[in-house]
């Protein structure tokens, strides 16, 4: 497995991923995106931005970047500096399939992205990523899997997916939503002539949602990768967002929230790879600290104490409005 890299790296930011989805496309829920991205938030400054940060991630030791059909023009950002940089053969690339862009380039729009987890779309948005990414693509995941979702129980797409893992792609999964633990758990018991499916599996997990831990830990011991997404809770546990406990170990420890909030998902036993969502390079050096942030026994208790009930994370989270 590619990841197999990632696991034996011994430079602490291999296991701090960059996640495309904020620079990908013009419109997304992250808090203060006004003060992040450019006024002119165009196809060409955007993949400016998105370049900009792969350079400097990059040269800080950062090796997986995951982008999506449905961020945008993430895959094409990506491929550019891929073709640009081939000394950079060591990045392990993840994208996802299951979302369809539809905002045409706009902040705002009736609907941003069309979900559907049917044979029909993978094998669309899998040639469409390939003509893109072609075999640098490492892995590629079912986006936003929950626990009703017709790819866990769908064996022609299982099949299907079987064939792309034969070809050396790694296959695997996002979740979200409040049952997050339950879809994990489903997609564990997935298998294609008695083989697991899933070899990856990315959740989100953060200082206000930790529902999933137990069932992430699970995977990891089942022999799955874990890849965390929204480990600042889409902007809540950064800067001045960030609730006091969080603000006050920042303080203490000479750095900033956002790098105690992913902090406190690295130090997870079960934590392969967290994503930084930066949308600046100076955002994206904050979040690579965490990497050297020490949370003793005491203050991975006061981030604990933060978590929230899934249901109202999640529906925070529903009404957090595209900007």
């Amino acid at each position: 497995m590619p990841f197999a890299r990632l696991a034996t790296a011994t430079t602490p930011t291999a296991h701090i991923g960059l996640g495309l989805a904020a620079v990908g496309r013009p419109g997304y829920i992250n808090l203060h995106r006004d003060r992040d991205l450019p006024g002119d938030r165009g196809v060409e400054a955007l993949r400016e931005r998105t370049h900009e940060l792969l350079d400097a991630a990059y040269a800080q030791g950062v090796r997986y970047v995951d982008a999506a059909r449905s961020y945008g023009r993430s895959e094409e950002f990506l491929a550019d500096w891929l073709k640009a940089h081939p000394e950079a053969d060591d990045v392990v690339v993840g994208s996802k399939w299951g979302y369809t862009y539809t905002a045409d380039w706009k902040v705002e729009a009736e609907a941003h992205e069309v979900k559907d987890h049917g044979l029909a779309t993978f094998l669309r948005q899998r040639a469409e990523t390939g003509a893109l990414l072609g075999d640098r693509l490492d892995l590629y995941q079912i986006h936003s899997v929950t626990v009703d979702s017709p790819a866990l129980t769908d064996r022609e797409l299982h099949a299907r997916l079987a064939g792309l893992a034969a070809e050396g792609v790694t296959v695997g999964l996002s979740t979200s939503g409040p049952r997050q633990a339950d879809a994990i758990r489903a997609a564990l018991a997935v298998t294609v002539d008695g083989e697991p499916l899933f070899r990856t599996v990315q959740a989100t997990f953060n200082a206000l949602e930790t529902s999933a831990g137990a069932a992430l830990a699970e995977a990891h011991d089942a022999g799955l990768t874990v890849i965390v997404k929204e480990g600042m809770a889409n902007g809540r546990l950064a800067g001045t967002e960030a609730p006091a406990p969080i603000r006050e170990i920042a303080a203490d420890a000479g750095v900033g929230a956002d790098a105690v909030a992913l902090a406190f998902v690295l130090c997870q036993p079960w934590a392969g790879v967290v994503l930084s969502g930066a949308a600046t390079v100076d955002q994206l050096a904050g979040n690579l600290h965490a990497a050297v942030v020490d949370l003793d026994e005491e203050r991975r208790f006061r981030l604990g104490a933060l978590a929230e009930d899934p249901e109202a994370y999640w529906r925070c989270r529903a009404a957090l409005p595209w900007a």
